[in-house]
């Protein structure tokens, strides 16, 4: 008995029913015949189904990484779940620029600077309109002022441009990223300054426009109680904003979904959404690039292995789902004991493969970069029209490390995040700075952080925020939001900061004493 082979039912005829059998076989052909037409007419209603001995899923998938050595990085191609369709590399970057390309066009972004913007105006208007209007009004009725009412034009002057520097360090700074939800405390202040200068105005138009004040002095006072005022208010901006999420409390776990990479980072008083964006802004720098390529691996050894189970079913069509997947589950799971020996001597062969592909890659870059020196020292003695630039250098040592480079690369499946002009610009770069060629190859013998790449090769910077509480709350422990984009997901879980209790124990200097206890026997 074949052991790739398990069967979901079986049938056994006597000698006797012969003319039933050759019933059932006018019935499966007539049945055949039927399926073919109905195939014809419409393709909804096509059924497609794999040869008895074939694999039901997964068959061009387990063929393609059977024959496949190194160069079957030409058509790369990201699979995703039990979707039947494929998307490449370059249809992923060109959906995520598109995306960027559509929120870009959002006014949404703008209306949080263009309200800061206009409240701002109508701060630093309203002192030196309180100071203005009086004179324009009724300039006859003022009572002379003389020097006092000149030294507090300085105070306010001087007031008001510190306050336009903070200002514009604290609120009018580029936005890093677009949040889902305002930002609570920032929106807080701007109503808080709102309601303070309508207030400073309502007084001002009852008790000195209205009556026409004669006393000048008082009304420049009351525009510096005004700008003082709004001193304290960006003291209180600065504490919110920017001091009280300095002090950690919180430690943010983040899990990559896809391969298990997971990184700790410290937070402090920050509110989810917020949160979400430190953990995307160390995103960038601190997890290695995401390589979907690498994750194919263990899908095309799962298709392998179902290749090698045949469902043979004669009970009809109609009762052969539960009996196919029963079969299957039971065959794998004889099968369990003897898939780690594959496992391990397919990972035994790639890592012998790698090593070897580094290691011709190693001496071929070592050479190339001992002919640049060599040409380095030739130079002194051409003419300035023979000197070579190193854009010129690097084309001309490339060829010879290029073939070395290229099957490394498909080796370790990093073809797709390196173009031949960032390896040329890369190679110009080092050539520049007198680099070894380990630092060279420093970027191409490991996955480097995203931002090492170039920006088309990120897949996608377009997040979505999952939660279970509104993302304007802030952390708490025990607290898991999701943040996901095309192909992955990070998984963020909060824990608190605990207590330390630390003590302090003295000891005396002077009981550091030792007496050395000499025996008959030593040799001391």
């Amino acid at each position: 008995m074949d052991t790739e082979s398990t069967y979901s039912g079986y049938s056994y005829y006597s000698s006797h029913s012969k003319k039933s059998h050759r019933q059932g076989e006018r019935n499966r052909e007539r049945h055949k015949s039927s399926r073919s037409k109905d195939g014809r007419g419409s393709e909804k209603a096509v059924t497609i189904q794999a040869p008895t001995g074939e694999p039901l899923l997964g068959n061009e998938a387990t063929r393609t990484e059977e024959v496949q050595d190194d160069n079957w990085g030409e058509t790369t191609t990201a699979i995703t779940g039990t979707s039947e369709h494929s998307i490449s590399q370059e249809d992923i970057a060109r959906i995520s620029k598109d995306l960027e390309d559509s929120v870009g066009l959002d006014c949404k972004r703008y209306l949080g600077l263009t309200v800061a913007a206009a409240l701002g105006l109508l701060v630093f208007l309203t002192p030196i309109a309180f100071i203005l209007l009086p004179p324009i009004l009724w300039r006859d009725e003022l009572e002379p002022c003389g020097t006092i009412c000149e030294g507090l034009f300085l105070s306010v002057a001087f007031k008001l441009l510190i306050l336009l520097i903070g200002t514009w360090a604290l609120f009018f700074r580029k936005q890093r990223a677009d949040l889902p939800r305002v930002f609570v405390f920032r929106a807080l202040l701007l109503v808080l300054i709102f309601l303070f200068v309508v207030s400073y105005w309502l007084f001002y138009g009852v008790r000195i426009l209205d009556s026409r004040d004669r006393n000048y002095q008082g009304i420049v006072q009351y525009a510096v109680s005004l700008v003082d005022a709004l001193l304290f208010i960006h003291y209180l901006a600065i504490v919110l904003l920017e001091l009280r999420q300095l002090q950690p409390v919180f430690s943010l776990q983040v899990v990559r979904s896809t391969d298990g990479e997971s990184r700790f980072y410290s937070a402090g008083h920050l509110s989810i959404q917020r949160a979400a964006l430190v953990v995307l802004e160390n995103y960038y720098k601190d997890f290695t690039i995401y390589n979907p390529n690498l994750l194919t691996a263990s899908k095309f050894r799962a298709a392998k292995h179902m290749a090698g189970l045949k469902v043979y079913n004669v009970d009809g069509p109609g009762n052969n789902a539960a009996g196919q997947s029963r079969a299957m589950i039971a065959a794998a799971a004889r099968r369990r004991d003897s898939s780690h020996n594959e496992l391990y001597y397919e990972e035994a062969e790639h890592e012998r493969r790698v090593k070897k592909r580094r290691a011709r890659l190693v001496v071929a870059v070592e050479e190339a970069f001992i002919h640049i020196q060599r040409l380095q020292a030739e130079e002194q003695q051409k003419a300035p029209g023979e000197v070579m630039d190193p854009r010129e250098a690097a084309q001309a040592i490339f060829p010879s490390m290029a073939r070395a480079l290229q099957k490394y690369l498909r080796t370790t499946r990093q073809q797709h995040y390196h173009s031949m002009e960032s390896i040329l610009q890369h190679l110009a770069f080092c050539i520049t700075h007198s680099m070894t060629p380990k630092a060279f190859l420093e970027r191409y013998l490991g996955a480097g952080p995203t931002l090492q790449y170039d920006k088309e090769r990120w897949l996608s910077t377009q997040w979505r925020l999952v939660s279970d509480e509104a993302v304007t709350n802030g952390l708490r422990d025990g607290l898991v939001f999701v943040l996901k984009c095309l192909d992955f997901g990070l998984v963020v879980t909060v824990k608190k900061i605990p207590f330390l209790v630390l003590s302090e124990e003295f000891v005396d200097p002077k009981s550091h004493k030792f007496v050395l206890r000499l025996q008959s026997e030593t040799s001391v």
